[in-house]
């Protein structure tokens, strides 16, 4: 056999086994925060995980990218007098958005949290205590986090909680999913955010702007801190200009085919 027949028939295997690899790695779901990768303006971003293999467990970051279409979340691990204007904008918008809460929120907020669900918001877990849930390796533990706060919700609303669920920090791992998804919940990621939670370094209405209007995309589920005095004083005009840009707003029980 020639020198040169060699070389092609390593330089095929190398392919085939690079193929190989990357059909596995496909194929696995990392451990660790979740992440965003934006390409293109206006198109979806990539994220740590795809589409499909979220929708085994339950889970999603993305909705039909056909459609101009926007799921509105908030996530709150505590109360800091943005809520009451942001619920005053949905009303005057006419937007159902979901709130992802912690344990200490509905516990000394509970006149909000019923107003969220009055005026047909959804609220989900965002567990008890806000820890790194892809620490809690007993099952046990992790259904704690998400049933204590099941229990608490329905104290405080007289309403069982809808299951939807966000791990704090949106850190995970493949068994969380598995386990979330045994317990009857869905699991929501993100496909837009921006850095909004600081208190000490709130993002200008210009840099907010600069983030949550170029990414916007078919399908968004757009995450935003409802303690950010910024997104407070913008959210008018922030889902004005999604409106105008041919938007609506959806709810989870939409987004997961409900």
């Amino acid at each position: 056999m020639r020198k040169r027949d060699i070389v092609m028939i390593l330089a095929a295997i190398g392919v085939a086994i690079g193929v190989a690899i990357g059909i596995y790695f496909s194929s696995t779901l990392e451990t660790g925060s979740w992440g965003l990768s934006f390409r293109q303006e206006g198109a979806a971003p990539i994220g740590n995980a795809g589409v499909d293999q979220l929708k085994k467990y339950d889970a999603a970051y993305l909705g039909d990218t056909s459609e101009k279409v926007i799921y509105l979340t908030f996530d709150a691990g505590y109360e800091n007098g943005c809520t009451a204007k942001i619920l005053d904008t949905l009303q005057k918008h006419n937007v159902k958005a979901a709130f992802f809460l912690v344990g200490n929120y509905i516990a000394r907020n509970a006149d909000l949290v019923r107003r969220m669900v009055e005026e047909g918001h959804t609220v989900g877990n965002h567990t008890m205590h806000h820890p790194d849930m892809s620490k809690l390796k007993d099952k046990e533990a992790f259904a704690k986090e998400l049933q204590d706060l099941e229990e608490l919700f329905l104290e405080k609303t007289g309403k069982p909680l809808p299951k939807y669920y966000r791990p704090p920090q949106g850190i995970y791992s493949e068994e969380n999913l598995k386990l979330a998804k045994d317990l009857g919940y869905k699991t929501v990621f993100w496909s837009l955010a921006y850095v909004d939670w600081k208190n000490d370094s709130q993002p200008s209405k210009e840099e907010a702007f600069a983030k949550l209007l170029p990414r916007i995309h078919p399908g968004a589920v757009a995450l935003l801190h409802s303690t950010s005095e910024t997104n407070a004083q913008i959210l008018d005009e922030l889902l004005t200009k999604w409106e105008e840009m041919g938007y609506r707003f959806g709810t989870l029980d939409e987004l997961f085919g409900g």
